[in-house]
């Protein structure tokens, strides 16, 4: 059911943001917020709630653009320490790289292809439609669907 806002609310966030790249990264993360939400409860209006959950996340992307835009150059010079990681936060990092890439096999191709070309190559929705020989919309679930695959199975494994 959710889907069926998935173009309007992309549309609608393009007006606000100017933007239909960061409109769709947008719309991909309240998606994914939503199906992972950690509740039984049905929500009751979907159309609103994910409307909210996008519009959260542009607001929470504003607020962490200026804070980053209004420090001075020394504290930005100074993080780059914690650029560096320590030999166990790179395992970690590849751990976790590798946790990802066993996620995506388990994708079937086209589901996979969809998301590593919209992520990787930054290729728009139309573009992946074109390239794989599918609609439009298909790219869009599969996008979703990979998204939402890859972050369940990454925290299912890194509980254990």
């Amino acid at each position: 059911m959710l889907e069926n806002y998935y173009r309007e609310l992309v549309s609608f966030l393009n007006a606000k943001l100017g933007n239909r790249q960061v409109a769709e990264d947008v719309v991909h993360d309240a998606y994914v917020r939503v199906l992972e939400r950690a509740s039984d409860t049905p929500i009751e209006q979907p159309r609103a709630f994910l409307y909210r959950t996008a519009l959260n996340l542009v607001i929470d992307g504003h607020r962490r653009n200026a804070l980053r835009q209004s420090e001075p150059l020394e504290v930005l010079d100074n993080e780059e320490r914690f650029f560096s990681p320590s030999p166990q936060t790179g395992m970690d990092h590849s751990q976790r790289l590798d946790m990802l890439q066993r996620a995506l096999a388990e994708l079937p191709p086209l589901c996979r292809d969809s998301f590593l070309l919209r992520k990787l190559e930054g290729l728009s929705h139309p573009e992946i439609a074109e390239r794989l020989g599918i609609s439009r919309s298909l790219v869009e679930k599969h996008i979703v669907n990979a998204m939402k695959h890859c972050r369940g199975r990454v925290r299912q494994w890194d509980t254990h």
